[in-house]
């Protein structure tokens, strides 16, 4: 694709979407910015048809607010269904969708809901191409925020690659832009940070690092049926992955 091109962003406000939104707008790509905030609404479908005019691809990196089971497996399929529908009728060619590295093996809660969104994107009619991410970095301060508890925050410990949001968007640029899409109508790949990193231990580094006085303790759900994974090599990038820094650490440097 050529940079007049035209890509729209669902969940164009989002962790991932606004950069996106950036890469697109520095690469010189006429923007689509799909948002609530801007009157279109993936779920409803209220603005969508008229946002998708003339579109050639879009990045879906759009997620509801609620991150339960039923609720996000019911926003994510919805959403899918109607970019799907919508998109084959505006003309687009492919469909960019950002999930979760690993997110084939879980069988309750979020991930299990992004294993939902991603079949049904590929039930569609149009080429899609999944991005699987590891954690970003911007989700450790949201683990924090989670399990805070006066001066305690409880954090899971997991395995993980941690990787920059705004690297994850260039990825789904790169992928969104490419002259052609997938030639079997889906393909799947990945993409993680620099190095493997204990996310309990990330957590402890960022609260020191942001004067946080919060002390971090280690949590593991007895309730999720799929905590075991998180000590597997199931949460971490395959050989093939794509890796991105910056890592946490330098992250937080540019951040702080």
């Amino acid at each position: 694709m050529s940079a007049n091109k035209r890509i729209a962003v669902a969940g164009a406000t989002g962790r991932v979407g606004r950069h996106a939104v950036d890469v697109l707008s520095e690469r010189g790509y006429d923007v689509a910015a799909v948002s609530r905030s801007s009157g279109v609404d993936v779920v409803t479908g209220e603005g969508l048809a008229e946002a998708l005019t003339g579109v050639d691809a879009v990045i879906d990196a759009a997620t509801g607010a609620s991150p339960e089971r039923q609720a996000a497996t019911e926003f994510f399929t919805t959403a899918a269904a109607n970019l799907q529908r919508l998109g084959e009728r505006a003309g687009v060619k492919q469909i960019v969708v950002v999930s979760i590295i690993g997110t084939d093996h879980f069988t309750a809660g979020y991930g299990a809901a992004k294993l939902a969104h991603e079949q049904a994107m590929l039930a569609g009619p149009l080429p899609v191409s999944i991005l699987r991410a590891a954690q970003f970095h911007e989700f450790v301060q949201q683990l924090v925020d989670w399990g805070r508890r006066g001066d305690v925050s409880y954090v899971t410990e997991m395995r993980t690659q941690l990787v920059a949001a705004r690297s994850v968007a260039e990825e789904l640029v790169e992928l969104a832009t490419a002259a052609e899409p997938p030639a079997n109508g889906s393909a799947i790949s990945e993409i993680a940070g620099p190095r493997e990193e204990s996310m309990v231990a990330m957590a402890r580094l960022l609260v020191e690092r942001r004067g946080d006085p919060v002390r971090i303790e280690e949590w593991t759900n007895s309730d999720d049926p799929d905590s075991a994974l998180n000590s597997t090599d199931i949460v971490l990038p395959g050989p093939d992955a794509k890796l991105a820094g910056p890592t946490f650490e330098e992250w937080l440097d540019s951040t702080s």
